[in-house]
């Protein structure tokens, strides 16, 4: 055989399911890891193999057919920017393609279902590579969640057409009319931490709140902060835009995305907002295997930009926002001035708090009423107060306004957005408001003790180890399933296994020790 290879779920979807194999010696675990995934997402642990074509742009076609033998297509597409094989951005038109392509695209996608009758909504999908040979990849045989954006540039309901043939009505549309407008492109909104190898990220939202405006849609089950549960796949929301171009498109997109503002638990907001950022995108030099090659630059290049913002500024917000609500909450502010109830204030007060886990000390003043004086290190910034309402500040600081969306959870942990940037504030003067209802702050390991936690509350499926063991850095200690993905535990240096604590099969919750280990050189 010859290698890579794909091992995929038979009954697999949407990326799920999905491994490549480099080498022979990996076939067996990774047919047994997949086989786990296949069946505890879709119930049937079934997996094929397929070989694998590399650097191919994935562009699928959207067809229609009703119950009379008329079929028609909605056009391409492009779902080439994925991670791990689950699209992450889709857009239409593909630019990928030119107009002999894509019209062959279409026949074959027309062609494929009437071979078949088919008589619904379905999406042909195609592997495309550099020369612009495509290849068939598999028909999904229901709507798509990338859907949006072929019903934003054709104008065309998806799901209404869908439910008038299965109700037995007749097309009414026709290949000649269907035509493509502007641009569109969606964006998956995934509970997950791209700064730590992108694990997902249940728990309770502090704060949740959707972007508007024309051309913008979100499509998501939710309204309002909200618990993410473990349990499920961790895509909660998809956010489209529709632009007259492409460019267009990835601007408002890049835009959009910074006005979506989801606090109290990780998501991959940022990370879509840099990978359209990145040149290769707007040149369109991208493949399937774009994300998983280059996610690391990219999460570094976000770490670097948020170093060169202002730590004062989100400090200040948490700050100002929560003294001021605190009175809006007990004052009738239509008939009672707020600034005339600002309450005693010492002639300087001091803060003292934690950014990102940065300590930074501040001096406070206030100057007027909603004017304040504040100063770390040798560094001053004068401050005033423009607007407030329930869950954000704007303020005043010399360069304009500077808008803050700010909440709280139940840890007296603040959350700070600020140009697209959110940043966790713990004050030392702010207690907590109750114990934390989601396990602990663990990332995994505790090194210095040598105790191993669950990096994320889930189901231990499998512990690969035993009292005793002896392993190298970099072993697979545990396997951690959640949100229907496999997380996989590794040691963090050269250890023995002093004790196993933890069963597979058993819930873990992010605050239980898996099990202990000690360096293997204190022995």
């Amino acid at each position: 055989m010859n290698y890579p290879i794909l091992v995929k779920a038979a009954a697999g979807g949407g990326g799920k399911g999905m491994r490549i194999v480099e080498d022979h010696k990996d076939l067996q675990e990774i047919l047994e890891s997949t086989s786990r995934e296949a069946a505890s997402y879709f119930g049937d642990g079934t997996v094929y193999i397929e070989k694998y074509i590399q650097q191919p742009r994935h562009i699928e076609v959207q067809v229609l057919g009703d119950n009379f033998g008329n079929i028609v297509h909605l056009f391409e597409r492009e779902c080439s920017l994925q991670r791990r094989f689950q699209k992450i951005i889709e857009e239409s038109p593909s630019i990928t393609l030119n107009a002999k392509v894509r019209k062959d695209l279409g026949d074959a996608a027309v062609r494929i279902a009437r071979e078949i009758g088919y008589n619904s909504a379905g999406t042909v999908e195609f592997l495309v590579d550099q020369d612009l040979n495509f290849y068939f990849l598999e028909m999904n045989t229901r709507i798509q969640v990338e859907h949006p954006v072929t019903e934003m540039v054709t104008g065309i309901d998806i799901v209404r057409e869908q439910l008038l043939i299965a109700s037995g009505k007749k097309m009414d549309l026709y290949q000649e009319e269907i035509s493509q407008k502007g641009h569109a492109i969606e964006c998956r909104i995934y509970a997950e931490d791209p700064e730590n190898g992108f694990f997902p990220s249940p728990g309770n939202m502090s704060l949740y709140s959707e972007p508007q405006g024309e051309g913008i849609r979100v499509d998501s089950g939710i309204n309002r902060a909200a618990r993410v549960e473990s349990f499920y796949d961790p895509m909660i929301a998809k956010l489209i835009v529709w632009g007259e171009s492409r460019e267009k498109a990835r601007v408002k997109m890049i835009k959009t995305l910074d006005d979506y503002v989801i606090h109290g638990i990780k998501t991959n907001i940022l990370y879509l907002k840099f990978l359209l950022k990145q040149k290769v995108y707007k040149n369109n030099k991208i493949s399937t295997s774009y994300c998983d090659k280059h996610s690391n630059e990219i999460i570094d290049l976000i770490k670097k930009e948020k170093q060169k913002q202002s730590r004062l500024l989100p400090l200040v917000a948490s700050f100002l926002f929560d003294d001021l609500r605190t009175r809006l909450d007990h004052f009738d502010h239509e008939a009672v001035s707020v600034w005339g109830k600002i309450g005693y204030w010492r002639d300087v007060f001091s803060l003292n708090a934690e950014v990102d886990r940065e300590e930074i000390s501040i001096s406070v003043k206030q100057e007027a009423s909603n004017n304040y004086f504040f100063q770390i290190k040798d560094k001053y910034q004068n401050i005033s107060i423009i607007d407030i309402d329930k869950s954000g500040i704007t303020l005043s600081t010399g360069e304009g306004p500077q808008s803050f969306f700010v909440s709280r959870n139940n840890k007296a942990i603040y959350y700070v957005s600020y140009n697209g940037f959110v940043y966790e504030i713990k004050r030392n003067e702010v207690l907590p408001l109750s114990e934390n209802l989601f396990g602990s702050d663990a990332q995994g390991t505790d090194s210095d003790q040598g105790n191993i936690l669950s990096p994320m509350p889930g189901k231990l499926i499998k512990m690969n180890v035993k009292k005793g063991d002896k392993l190298v850095k970099g072993t697979t200690l545990a396997v951690v399933e959640a949100m229907k993905m496999e997380n996989h535990i590794k040691a963090p240096f050269d250890s023995i296994i002093m004790e196993v604590k933890a069963k597979e099969g058993a819930m873990v919750d992010g605050s239980e020790i898996l099990l202990i280990l000690e360096p293997a050189d204190s022995k």
